[in-house]
């Protein structure tokens, strides 16, 4: 489907999109009953239509710049106040977003201490990199998009102060032709090359470090040396 808009707003307007939102769904589910709360805040379209039933947070806000979600906002300028979010997901949304370190900056303020992040993102180091060389592709979603290592996306968390607990790959496939085209590469891919996965997802943690103050270092005493007393010697006596 040709990208006619910036962002897109449903799995189908991906290759495969049926079998992306798969993956993600199996790689998400064993997290969902690890997260408690209060609140889980969807970013965009693509997060909405994403299975989080089993996810023990009753009230899951789905939030996107245009309409179709229960929020409409801005992912860079979030209507919350800080620290109020337990859990956060970004599927396939920082690809497709001109600053996307701001909205992580966004989503870390409003995330509290020790809550949950997820983030989905399309693997430049890939065979999904393919499309990106061939004109037909380079104006379909995803490969419209911008791709980021997933380890600049960890750098970007790390700066913000957020301890990776997983990080996985799945789908070893251009989501270009059948998907059983390319199974015997797909096997081979996942033996040998475990980070080439097309997909990515990154599962971190919000830590906050408290600044402590440094104590003062305490003066070392000098030892008040003195100088040893000599015995005065006796005057010889005369025999």
């Amino acid at each position: 489907m040709t990208a006619d808009n910036h962002h897109p707003f449903s799995w189908r307007d991906f290759s495969h999109g049926d079998v992306l939102a798969q993956h993600i769904n199996s790689a998400l589910s064993p997290w969902w009953p690890k997260v408690f709360g209060y609140h889980l805040l969807k970013l965009g379209h693509l997060a909405r239509d994403l299975d989080s039933s089993s996810c023990r947070i009753n009230h899951q806000i789905t939030l996107a710049g245009e309409p179709g979600c229960g929020v409409i906002a801005s992912c860079s300028d979030l209507p919350f106040k800080a620290a109020t979010i337990d859990a956060a997901i970004l599927p396939c949304l920082l690809e497709f977003e001109t600053n996307p370190y701001r909205i992580l900056r966004e989503v870390d303020r409003v995330l509290i201490s020790g809550g949950y992040l997820f983030i989905i993102g399309f693997n430049p180091l890939s065979p999904l990199f393919f499309g990106k060389m061939l004109p037909k592709y380079q104006r379909d979603f995803p490969w419209c998009g911008h791709f980021y290592l997933p380890s600049r996306v960890k750098d970007w968390l790390h700066l913000l102060g957020y301890q990776l607990v997983a990080d996985e790959r799945r789908l070893y496939h251009p989501l270009i032709g059948p998907l059983k085209e390319y199974s015997f590469w797909q096997d081979s891919l996942k033996s040998w090359l475990p980070g080439a996965g097309s997909i990515y997802v990154l599962v971190a943690r919000k830590i906050d470090s408290p600044l402590t103050p440094i104590r003062n270092k305490q003066k070392v005493k000098r030892r008040q040396w003195s100088a040893a007393t000599t015995a005065s010697r006796l005057p010889r006596q005369k025999e």
